[in-house]
């Protein structure tokens, strides 16, 4: 908290608005979970099978990127002498918090790149209140740019030139960062950009209205009714509604799902998910559309379980379900 400073507005335990427009993102919530939002520094040097730097794909709008870079493995069926394919990786606060850098991404995302043997480069966003929508959903489109840059030589990133597919990019996302999936896949097929897959992981999809698992479902440390509305109100355009688009991507207002050229989709979502009502409105929104979307449905968990570090550690059952996600995008991966 910045004394001296009137506040406007805040999400408790996440961040404060004050009247002169700054913002402060320091944790106030409960002190032992606190490590999850740490930064964890770049390593070029390989830690538990994966190196991680940092790079600066736009000195001018000063656009940044992560990449994980899992080492090379001697039980491969030689598979590693080939160049390992894309995630493009879109991280998850609401539009307003977090970074590509927190302990809880830096976690599960050295294990996905190692699981599934991808290189996973995920997108310093642009945050809310200071950045609204569509800034996040733009750098996320200039990351898939800047990556086709690199395949064709006009931007230089040694890791990727030496072990990256460049042909074979996915797009993959946690809660608002699904929601950026889906807006990057459909402007990539309106720009005629190649994208070999999209997987959103219980998007923020919602409407303006409540449904009836907002009101029903459990609220969990990552997804309450209050924090919703509120990152969605400081992230929508000014005068807004949640359905928007961005948001409602199935609704009146969002272009409709038959014109839009799209590629695959594993839709993943978790069966106590405040969300679960919109989500599967979108799903059988696609489906209808005659679009190509698999359904995944993580049981008896909630919203972004597998970044709660705690409980993938010591519930056999979040972890075995986070293991079961892996073991999808995997599978996803390798059929496309």
């Amino acid at each position: 908290m910045v004394l001296g400073k009137k506040v406007m507005d805040e999400v408790s335990g996440w961040l404060t608005v004050f009247e002169d427009g700054s913002v402060d993102r320091t944790w106030t919530g409960p002190p032992e979970v606190k490590f999850m939002s740490d930064p964890v520094p770049q390593h070029r040097h390989f830690v538990d099978g994966v190196a991680v730097a940092d790079v600066n794909s736009d000195q001018e709008s000063g656009l940044k990127l992560r990449i994980y870079l899992p080492q090379k493995v001697q039980d491969d069926d030689d598979h590693d002498s080939q160049k390992l394919p894309i995630l493009l990786h879109f991280h998850g606060g609401g539009f307003c918090i977090s970074q590509a850098d927190w302990y809880m991404y830096y976690a599960v995302y050295t294990a996905l790149a190692r699981a599934a043997r991808a290189v996973v480069v995920s997108v310093y966003l642009r945050r809310a209140p200071e950045h609204r929508l569509p800034a996040a959903c733009d750098d996320g489109l200039a990351a898939l740019h800047w990556l086709r840059s690199v395949a064709r030589g006009e931007a230089q990133e040694p890791w990727l030139k030496e072990h990256a597919d460049l042909g074979r990019v996915f797009l993959i996302g946690d809660s608002s960062g699904g929601n950026i999936v889906h807006h990057v896949a459909a402007s990539a097929g309106q720009e005629d950009l190649s994208v070999a897959g999209a997987i959103p992981i219980h998007p923020g999809f919602c409407r303006a209205k409540r449904s009836k698992s907002e009101l029903e479902q459990p609220e969990t440390p990552f997804l309450t009714i209050a924090m919703m509305d509120k990152f969605l109100s400081l992230a929508l355009p000014e005068g807004a509604t949640k359905d928007h688009p961005i948001c409602c991507p199935m609704g009146e207002a969002a272009p409709p799902l038959e014109k839009l050229k799209l590629p695959p989709y594993l839709y993943c979502i978790a069966e106590q998910d405040l969300m679960l009502d919109t989500e599967m409105e979108f799903y059988e929104a696609m489906k209808m559309a005659k679009k190509d979307v698999e359904l995944l449905v993580s049981h008896g968990v909630g919203h972004s379980f597998y970044l709660n570090k705690i409980a993938v550690d010591m519930d056999p059952h979040v972890s075995a379900q986070t293991q079961l996600l892996f073991q999808r995008i995997k599978l996803f991966i390798q059929n496309h």
